[in-house]
């Protein structure tokens, strides 16, 4: 198990936002946190990471108990995050925000700005370009690709698929597949019940900061009840 995560509970200033949210994410696995606007997603991959640190349950991660790590010891135990607000480095070119991800993290293993570039093209074809004058699929790519830079075990996305055209969309569903393939986990938290069945073997739903239903990816496909309750807007 690469991932637990036990009862936690996290707040923002006096408001309780997730509310004893347990689940578990095994080594190779692509697994969606699903819900609605609102609910607790990103909240959930914030706490994971250590941007919103839980005031109570547990995290472990690769069998080391994690509970309090600040974000940089997380970054350095293998996990990466890639925000719903991408924050690439505007003024640098595509080019230089995968060089600086690399440095920073001093991490070896298979990916490197070649595979990011042979995983999306566009952006060997945009190398010299500023990451202000890309679109906003060509920024998620970047995104995704600065992390993958760092050579992590797992991956957290947020929001993933959101604003994309389809064709993007298809593009990012192979790049899942390949990410996968080359070892890396991935917990991407979404609200497109499409696009994660086609990426996702399994998936959690939260409602109100709490996980109302999990199974696999097919299952809550045709689970026409939980899909009317808790992601059908």
């Amino acid at each position: 198990m690469i991932l637990q995560v036990e009862s936690i509970n996290t707040y923002y200033a006096t408001s309780h936002i997730l509310q004893d949210v347990s689940f578990e994410v095994e080594a190779g696995e692509v697994v969606a946190l699903l819900g609605r606007n609102g609910v607790g997603k990103t909240t959930t991959l914030r706490s994971i990471m250590g941007l919103t640190p839980p005031r109570g349950g547990h995290i472990r991660f690769q069998d080391v108990d994690v509970m309090g790590f600040p974000p940089y010891r997380m970054a350095h135990l293998g996990l990466a995050y890639m925000p719903d607000d991408l924050r690439i480095f505007p003024d640098l070119t595509c080019e230089e925000n995968l060089e600086i991800a690399m440095r920073l993290s001093r991490r070896e293993g298979h990916w490197n700005q070649q595979r990011v570039e042979t995983l999306f093209p566009v952006l060997g074809a945009r190398r010299r370009q500023k990451g202000l004058n890309l679109s906003g699929g060509e920024k998620k790519m970047l995104s995704l690709g600065r992390t993958l830079m760092a050579n992590p075990h797992m991956v957290l996305l947020d929001e993933p698929s959101e604003g994309l055209a389809p064709i993007i969309v298809r593009t990012l569903t192979e790049a899942v597949g390949e990410i996968r393939s080359s070892g890396i986990t991935l917990l991407l938290a979404d609200q497109n019940l499409k696009f994660c069945r086609r990426v996702c073997v399994r998936g959690y739903i939260i409602e109100k900061g709490r996980i109302v239903h999990e199974g696999t990816m097919e299952g809550i496909w045709s689970d026409e009840e939980a899909i009317k309750r808790y992601l059908v807007l």
